[in-house]
């Protein structure tokens, strides 16, 4: 029913920048970059049908997820029940809007949004290919490049980990009920992460639109040769556009970035300097205030951490501190030093630019899971409410706590890769593209 990839296809690579060919590619396999191994496109066996399948079951879980009351909490006879709504809706009442915002955004409205528009955009995809329905309009490519900016954005998996924590957390101080909105939220965060894991830009955009060769440009050609710009978000290869501001990509429409490593520095630099700063606060102020039997007592986030170490639970503990310390202080540290070091030719080559984007990758793969502790903070604030008895409320580091998230993410969003392969590092002649066959590859959702 569906497309392959044709031969001869020139696309390059996000992350090293060399301009290789897509092979065509059966069910279970994908191409990777020969230079970098960055993913350059894939294919999951029933291409259609699975993204389908978890698309709507997903959509049908979050239904229920909202619909029940998702957990309790019980104290001396006095009890309080939550539903997922509830926590950004105490958030707001406690003049956090923002935070509300941002949870409802990153758990709820967001993923909706990406579940719904990628069933639209697979439907119309199988109706293209099928041939009862050839025409693409402006609507889908405007949906398709939405899509894309939206799914780095989506943290289910992380408020379910947020969700775990806060169990363990308060399990001590009183007796905690999972209602059946809680398990319909495990069950929907497994699908929404089989489902993202199942879509790939560049396969999908092939079932609308094939890619355009464009003259001049052959593989083997880099970022550095100076004779087209890539698209990423259809991997379209334009031509270089005399007025930059205005460059749009003849496929997709979808805005595009010319290589110009030292604006995007200053904005990656601008983006850390503001996470550093607001790093300050985050950890001097308090998290959450606790109130119990009428005395307020305020908790930063190592004092929380070395709270639940004397209490000896070890395991949370741990967490915390790596989720809401090391993690974004490795992240800004690593960030730094790739700054700092990307520009400067070196002796190494490839080898060191390898190196570089191999650390890249991984302050892109945890910066996300910092939020942690902003949504146990939310769970534990709507949940926690017995008035004098027993209450959490939010505290002011957990706003700043929340832009050093944010800010750290788009910081590594906006840095492009392709500046650590200097002219230096492009030392190998160009390889054929590696075609992996993997019936499990769509479990690398953000590869």
């Amino acid at each position: 029913m569906s497309k392959s990839l044709s031969l001869q296809t020139l696309v390059s690579c996000e992350e090293c920048g060399l301009v290789v060919e897509l092979p065509s590619l059966d069910d279970g396999e994908k191409a990777s970059c020969p230079r970098c191994h960055h993913t350059l496109a894939k294919r999951v066996a029933q291409p259609f049908q699975r993204p389908l399948s978890y698309g709507v079951a997903s959509l049908v879980m979050l239904v229920a997820s909202v619909s029940f009351p998702f957990m309790s909490f019980s104290v001396q006879g006095i009890s309080q029940e939550i539903t997922l709504m509830h926590s950004a809706k105490m958030l707001s009442e406690y003049e956090n809007s923002l935070l509300a915002l941002l949870l409802l955004a990153t758990v709820v409205v967001l993923p909706a949004m990406y579940l719904s528009v990628l069933l639209y955009l697979y439907v119309r995809a199988g109706r293209i290919v099928s041939g009862s329905n050839k025409q693409i309009t402006g609507m889908e490519k405007r949906l398709c490049r939405a899509m894309i900016r939206i799914e780095p954005w989506l943290m289910v998996d992380v408020f379910l980990i947020g969700v775990l924590v806060s169990l363990i957390k308060i399990a001590a101080l009183a007796d905690v009920g999972l209602g059946m909105s809680f398990w319909a939220f495990c069950i929907y965060t497994i699908l929404v992460v089989k489902c993202v894991s199942m879509v790939d830009r560049t396969w999908l955009w092939m079932q609308f639109l094939p890619l355009v060769p464009i003259k001049g440009i052959m593989a083997g050609d880099s970022h550095h040769s100076n004779n087209h710009t890539n698209c990423h978000v259809c991997a379209q290869i334009n031509p270089i556009s005399i007025n930059h501001k205005d460059a749009v990509c003849f496929r997709c429409h979808g805005s595009l970035h010319p290589y110009n490593p030292t604006q995007m520095l200053q904005r990656s630099w601008a983006l850390l300097i503001a996470a550093a700063v607001f790093f300050i606060p985050a950890n001097l102020y308090p998290m959450m205030y606790t109130v119990s039997l009428g005395n307020t007592e305020g908790s930063t986030i190592l004092g929380g951490v070395v709270l639940l170490w004397q209490l000896k639970s070890y395991p949370i503990a741990a967490v915390i501190f790596l989720a809401s310390i090391v993690i974004p202080l490795a992240k800004m540290f690593a960030l730094t030093w790739l700054y700092f070091h990307a520009h400067r030719n070196n002796s190494e080559g490839e080898r060191k630019a390898i190196q570089q984007l191999k650390l890249y990758r991984m302050t892109e793969l945890i910066g996300r899971w910092s939020m942690i502790d902003i949504f146990v903070v939310a769970i534990l604030v709507a949940l926690v409410q017995l008035q004098n008895l027993m209450a959490i409320f939010p505290g002011p580091a957990a706003l700043s706590f929340a832009c050093v998230v944010l800010l750290t993410m788009l910081s590594a969003m906006t840095f492009d890769p392709r500046i650590f392969w200097t002219q230096g590092a492009e030392n190998k002649p160009a390889e054929k593209t590696e075609i992996m066959t993997n019936n499990n590859n769509e479990n690398n959702a953000h590869e």
